[in-house]
């Protein structure tokens, strides 16, 4: 047991391994936070939240799931749907996400992160700045020090689905 707890906002199974890893290299205790109403099929949820707990169950972690609340999702992206990935929709989309993760952080943790660090498609910048706007924020960019190619590694290890875009309906047809 130690005394740095940290809630992570991990948006699937295969970004949450090598940020694990990094994490409690670092000291961490880890538990895992699965918030994701930007997922726009209840079929594409399941198969990203059955990940997160393999790979909980693979480092020993406890979990927890959000309420999936797509419409009040789609509310907060309103008027902003035709944006090009990387565009102001997707600022929405963290904003919705890590505030969520910042309230549950409260009690028991020294703060919270988000695995959407680990992504080459993810601006880290960006996620810090709105992270850090909701306070107990923690700053990990987890794609460094090769963090996207061991979770790419991790993933196969643990035979983990992969998905081909961020998850909401407006992003499918623009990566």
């Amino acid at each position: 047991m130690t005394d740095k707890k940290i809630l992570l906002h991990t948006c699937c199974g295969p970004c949450a391994t090598a940020s694990v890893e990094r994490l409690l290299e670092d000291g961490w205790e880890v538990d895992l936070f699965y918030s994701n109403s930007n997922i726009n099929t209840p079929d594409e949820y399941r198969r990203r939240l059955d990940g997160v707990i393999k790979t909980a169950d693979y480092f020993g972690l406890q979990w927890h799931e959000d309420e999936y609340l797509h419409d009040a999702w789609l509310k907060t992206v309103e008027g902003f749907e035709n944006e090009p990935e990387r565009g102001r929709r997707c600022g929405l989309c963290f904003k919705y996400s890590l505030s969520r993760t910042a309230a549950a952080s409260i009690c028991g943790y020294n703060g919270y992160s988000t695995t959407l660090t680990i992504s080459p498609h993810k601006n880290s910048k960006l996620l810090f700045e709105i992270g850090n706007s909701e306070g107990n924020f923690i700053e990990y960019d987890f794609k460094k020090k090769n963090g996207f190619f061991r979770s790419i590694e991790l993933s196969k290890q643990l035979e983990l689905y992969r998905q081909q875009y961020c998850g909401c309906e407006f992003s499918m047809n623009r990566i």
